[in-house]
């Protein structure tokens, strides 16, 4: 956690308005108001004002709605070709369909009503930004230009995966450096999502750690960002909200989703308010020179098997016990249980990883890089217990850049809780 220190109160004006079908201006056309005409526009469920706490951080870590950088380049795409690709990066939070990934893209349609969009909630649930990395290509960047790019991992890298600054700073600003590469004009907006837990903390006056991680990575690469720990804690505050009632938990009710979405149209409108010629978003120097930015998911038929090996539709057959999700179902799976099976993996780059599914019976992989000693990694995790459970498992990461030899191999020895020793492989993750 990052502590807060110097606790100061000021009220900061967010004018976050709730636009209805009336209010639509057209494509592009979003209206130009004074303060006190979008004071007027300010209406349930969020106020206009936020009591805010200021303190020793930059001033970009201090509001809920941080406008950086610019929003050009959408806005441009949507009113000037009759098309505006809009993708959703996340874990389950983003992959409600009922959520923000359905009221942000109603309320464009509105401003927008004569441009086709195609939307794609490339959510995953419990997922987290490493896993973001290495799928972005293949979920997000494959099927072409993205011009609008939401992301959320903040709580899964927090409750899930319980990364250190450094691991959650790797995960995002591999999202970010990737899309800011290969989709330089992509505009691109952070949404730092909360649980109980984070609530908590900033209830106390410091920043959960994915937060501060990834707002570190949208302030280095002025990537507008919506923190909505922040935003809610001083609501409650404020006596204006609750936590059960009107958010509804981690994952959040209709009235949260609408909160959340609320911050983000107040940012969209004015970020399009006044037009712009946009341009390639700039890429500075990495924060992290071994942040997953040219990360990829391979085949785990390109390994060679040493013997126990085996692969097909991942379902009951390979997987017998635990709940699979029907994201998985029939995706290709490679699958050793028992002691001793290996495979030997080449690849170049910088770092390597297992995408699993870590079952109740999950067990521990041990790896050797380039002839290296033998090192454990327990592929079982605490939601292992009823259901085959994703996760990206970082092997080595931080590697001179080259080729390198992997060897996996599975371990005599299990996790108490675990029921076996199952080694569930869909893909490598390689940050080339």
């Amino acid at each position: 956690m990052v502590v807060i220190s110097r606790l100061r109160r000021v009220v900061v004006s967010l004018g976050v308005a709730k636009f209805s079908r009336r209010d639509s201006l057209g494509p592009g056309k979003i209206e130009r108001r004074s303060s006190r005409q979008r004071d007027s526009r300010v209406s349930s469920p969020f106020p206009f004002a936020l009591l805010l706490l200021v303190t020793s951080l930059s001033a970009s870590d201090l509001k809920p709605v941080v406008p950086r950088g610019h929003l050009t380049n959408s806005r441009n795409a949507f009113e000037t070709t009759g098309k505006g690709r809009v993708v959703f990066l996340g874990g389950s939070i983003t992959e409600n369909k009922g959520g923000h990934c359905a009221m942000i893209p109603a309320w464009l349609r509105e401003q927008f009503p004569t441009t086709d969009f195609s939307v794609v909630n490339a959510g995953i649930s419990s997922t987290c930004s490493h896993t973001g990395a290495f799928r972005l290509e293949r979920d997000v960047l494959a099927d072409g230009p993205v011009d609008l790019l939401f992301i959320e991992f903040a709580v899964n890298d927090d409750q899930d995966a319980a990364y250190d600054r450094q691991q959650a700073i790797r995960g995002m600003e591999g999202i970010v450096r990737h899309v800011r590469r290969s989709s330089p004009n992509t505009d691109i907006v952070m949404i730092d999502f909360v649980n109980p837990e984070m609530l908590a903390v900033f209830q106390k006056g410091e920043v959960p750690v994915s937060v501060a991680a990834h707002e570190a990575v949208a302030e280095h690469y002025a990537v507008p960002s919506v923190n909505v720990g922040l935003a809610l804690a001083l609501e409650i505050a404020a006596g204006r909200k609750t936590w059960e009632r009107d958010y509804g938990g981690t994952h959040p009710n209709p009235a949260g989703y609408r909160f959340v979405s609320d911050l983000l149209i107040g940012m969209l409108s004015r970020a399009w308010e006044e037009p712009g010629k946009g341009g390639e978003h700039e890429m500075p120097p990495a924060l992290d020179p071994h942040s997953f930015a040219d990360g990829t998911l391979v085949n785990p038929d390109s390994a060679s098997w040493m013997g126990g090996w085996s692969s097909g539709p991942c379902g009951p057959g390979l997987l017998p016990v635990g709940a699979i999700r029907g994201t998985f179902r029939d995706q290709p799976l490679t699958v050793a249980s028992e002691p001793g099976a290996a495979l030997t993996f080449q690849f170049s780059g910088t770092a390597c990883g297992v995408f699993v599914l870590a079952g109740p019976d999950a067990g521990i992989i041990e790896s050797s890089l380039d002839e290296g000693a033998f090192v454990n990694h327990d592929l079982f995790h605490r939601h292992s217990a009823g259901l085959n459970y994703p996760r990206t498992v970082m092997l080595h990461q931080g590697l001179s850049d080259g080729p390198h030899t992997l060897v996996l191999r599975v371990s005599e020895t299990a996790n108490t809780a675990s029921q076996g020793h199952r080694i569930p492989i869909l893909q490598f993750a390689v940050n080339r």
